[in-house]
């Protein structure tokens, strides 16, 4: 059975650029870590799964959810693959926390093959991407 995803904003972060500039500043021992404070409850069926990027209210990336970990002020650690892997624009509203993402709900991977979209130019594919038309 695939592993269960969740999503979270991307508070702060403006494009796929910033968070991926975020991402690579929190690099540690191959893994980007992102502390939250509570611990999912289903945390054991998400490893393996992805954390879905929701950036200008529309999912645009995800990492691998490598595993859990503890912070010293006992804070949850949730250990991701230090990939961002853009992912086909899907609208989703904003929220707080996280929210479960079943494998048959979450978007495609955009892996630049897809109907000569990788020709366009970053600019343009972006603001095709911020308007959920790509």
């Amino acid at each position: 059975m695939p592993a269960l995803n969740i999503s979270k904003v991307a508070v702060g972060c403006a494009s796929f650029e910033a968070l991926k500039r975020r991402q690579e500043g929190r690099l540690s021992n191959g893994i980007v870590p992102i502390q939250t404070r509570f611990r999912p409850k289903r945390a054991d069926e998400l490893v393996g799964g992805s954390i879905y990027w929701i950036i200008k209210h529309r999912i645009t990336a995800r990492q691998t959810i490598l595993g859990f970990g503890e912070s010293e002020e006992r804070k949850t650690i949730i250990q991701l693959h230090p990939e961002l892997v853009p992912v086909r624009a899907w609208p989703k509203r904003a929220h707080q926390g996280w929210r479960y993402l079943s494998p048959d709900d979450a978007p495609l991977d955009f892996n630049g093959s897809d109907d000569g979209l990788a020709e366009l130019p970053p600019r343009l594919f972006g603001a095709l991407s911020t308007l959920a038309l790509v």
